[in-house]
């Protein structure tokens, strides 16, 4: 099973009472960023951009509590920067699991193994493993010489104590099909639970804009991964979501279904765009103009958007709003294989070389710090 069957019960039976409750609008997945801190600098990422004294800031666990208990989601993903350079990271997580909540520790593994002796194995904890493919893509999409063999370590040491484990991969413009299937071989040899996987999404503030997917790459390149794809791959997402990304599904964003909670407060309207911030849960559901975001809505930061953040939840949504659904994401399921010889043959096109007209290919990045506290010697300002 991708997830145990009580965390399964516990998401479709939250669902189901949010739709018996006839609410329109219901959190997922709480976002939660503790900080924004981290021991990488991703040519793909918007996130560590903030001058110094911003990236010092570190969100009180009182702060966490507070916003789990707002937001009421089953469920709680906590990214960053790097979550496990918080001070008080164990407490954070402590409390949150302590509440009932199925906690999702996104890291790149880069300190897991020596803060492994902080956390305890639980049905509610899971360490999310950021890996974006085979040894040498990763390095270099996380501009880390070594940060592959390092992730696939401490995995292997949080499996042997017992830890819930998987894995999140992003991909972008030039990404090898075959290789990330012989990843996905990878990762299931290496034990973890399941995996999720998403295109990237052009933050305004990523330092390298030219390899993001438009839409119409993003589905060529899911469909010659997916569509025949081996039954022995554990993916940690709805089926819906994976067909939507194939090109064989159509779904609005739902922006609200996993809301974004950081420093700054809870951020409108998603984790990918900052257009405001609101103090309280209530207050980001109320003043927040959802209509004004998702493909459906024309709006420009959104059109090459296929994001989990957004879609998973429709795709849920999906499963639980009608028979129909339900019947599509049981079909989904059972039956992983999309025979297409068109998707063959994608696999036996040549990958484009980018490479070697990517600015940061070149980058090293900062050494491990010795302490969650030390800063980056080479700190974005």
């Amino acid at each position: 099973m991708p997830v145990p069957i009580s965390q399964m019960w516990t998401v479709a039976s939250y669902v189901l009472k949010q739709k018996l409750k006839g609410r329109r609008r219901y959190p997922l997945v709480l976002m939660l960023e503790p900080l924004f801190r981290c021991n990488l600098a991703c040519a793909g990422c918007g996130k560590i951009q903030y001058p110094p004294h911003i990236l010092k800031k570190n969100m009180s666990p009182e702060d966490c509590f507070r916003a789990a208990e707002e937001c009421g989601a089953p469920m709680v993903a906590i990214p960053g920067g790097e979550p496990l350079m918080h001070p008080q990271i164990q407490e954070i997580v402590q409390g949150l699991t302590a509440r009932g909540k199925y906690v999702y520790l996104c890291t790149n593994a880069l300190l897991l193994e020596e803060k492994l002796p902080l956390f305890s194995p639980s049905k509610f904890l899971t360490f999310s493993v950021h890996l974006d493919g085979q040894r040498d893509h990763h390095d270099f999409s996380v501009c880390r010489e070594g940060g592959y063999d390092i992730a696939a370590r401490a995995i292997s040491a949080a499996l042997a104590r017992g830890f819930r484990v998987t894995t999140n991969t992003t991909l972008f413009d030039g990404a090898d099909p075959n290789s990330v299937r012989a990843f996905f071989d990878d990762m299931m040899s290496l034990g973890v639970e399941s995996m999720m996987l998403a295109p990237g999404y052009s933050y305004d503030k990523a330092p390298d804009q030219q390899h993001f997917l438009g839409r119409a790459r993003i589905r060529r390149l899911f469909r010659s991964i997916l569509s025949n794809r081996k039954s022995s791959w554990r993916f940690n997402q709805s089926p819906l979501y994976l067909e939507f990304l194939m090109g064989k599904r159509s779904y609005n964003c739902t922006p609200y279904g996993m809301p974004t909670y950081n420093i700054f407060g809870w951020q409108k309207p998603c984790y990918l765009l900052q257009d405001g911030y609101a103090d309280t849960f209530q207050e980001l559901m109320d003043t927040t103009a959802w209509d004004n975001y998702g493909t459906q809505s024309g709006n420009p930061k959104c059109a090459n958007c296929m994001m989990h953040c957004g879609y998973e939840p429709s795709a849920v949504n999906h499963t639980f709003g009608s028979l129909r659904g339900f019947l599509a994401t049981v079909r989904a399921q059972l039956f992983t294989r999309y025979p297409d010889p068109a998707a063959l043959d994608l696999l036996k096109e040549p990958v484009r070389a980018v490479h070697a007209h990517n600015p940061f290919v070149n980058i090293q990045a900062a050494p491990l710090p010795t302490s969650e506290n030390q800063p980056r010697e080479n700190q974005p300002v």
